[in-house]
């Protein structure tokens, strides 16, 4: 009965910001800083419904100014509402172009300035990825990335895909990692009972210097970097 309770005030709760999220979208569309909102507004209310108490370390990302590529680890889609609590100022995130036919939420990413990419389609995959180093380059604005490529709940980091890496280096901003604890082992939607998450950013990664060449090493720097930290996290959310 909890469980059924909470999927329905979830799924209200996510109707709701929908509709909130429209309307700024189009009071001012397009904004780069209206995803920040959006996470906001999705975040702080569901993870108080989902009993996930969320600890953010993440003075790098927010140290760092707008105009990086940060990249972060994909477990389910409840990380809308987790990753919800750290999303920086001026940050636009690269998604499926088949997002867009979700009834509300197609159309807050849309507004809220972010980039859809047809992974189908190589040409105009490319076309928004050139768009989105101009953004880089040209509009202090940050690009929020999930370089596995699909969600991953299990304890090893898949190997990560080179579109980010590319973007970084051809742009010449810093890459930041963002590690997410394994939250999704421990949520319990049908129990009272709080569960404890972290969220922690690691220290700019610069990209100046480098050249396309230097791709799959950058890449699996920090992808190893990251890993670690999960682990790290893990560890630590063990013995407390």
């Amino acid at each position: 009965m909890l469980f059924l309770t909470r999927m329905f005030l979830l799924g209200l709760h996510f109707v709701l910001i929908g509709i909130v999220g429209v309307l700024i979208g189009l009071c001012r569309p397009f904004n780069p800083d209206n995803s920040r909102i959006y996470a906001r507004l999705y975040g702080l209310p569901a993870t108080w419904l989902m009993r996930l108490e969320v600890k953010a370390e993440v003075g790098p990302l927010f140290d760092q100014p707008p105009g990086c590529v940060i990249i972060a680890n994909h477990q389910s889609n409840h990380d809308l509402f987790v990753l919800g609590h750290v999303v920086p100022p001026r940050t636009v995130c690269i998604g499926k172009k088949s997002l867009k036919w979700i009834p509300l939420f197609g159309q807050l990413f849309w507004l809220g300035g972010n980039v859809l990419i047809d992974r189908g389609n190589s040409y105009h995959a490319r076309r928004a990825m050139q768009t989105t180093t101009r953004t880089l380059r040209e509009d202090d604005t940050s690009i929020w990335v999930f370089p596995e490529g699909t969600r991953n709940a299990a304890e090893q980091l898949a190997p990560f895909k080179k579109g980010a890496f590319h973007m970084a280096i051809e742009a010449g901003v810093p890459i930041v990692p963002v590690c997410v604890s394994r939250y999704t082992q421990r949520l319990r939607l049908n129990s009272w009972h709080r569960s404890k998450v972290i969220i922690r950013s690691l220290p700019p990664i610069a990209t100046s210097g480098l050249t396309q060449q230097d791709v799959p090493a950058l890449a699996e720097q920090c992808r190893i970097q990251m890993q670690r930290c999960i682990d790290l996290m893990e560890t630590e959310l063990q013995q407390a």
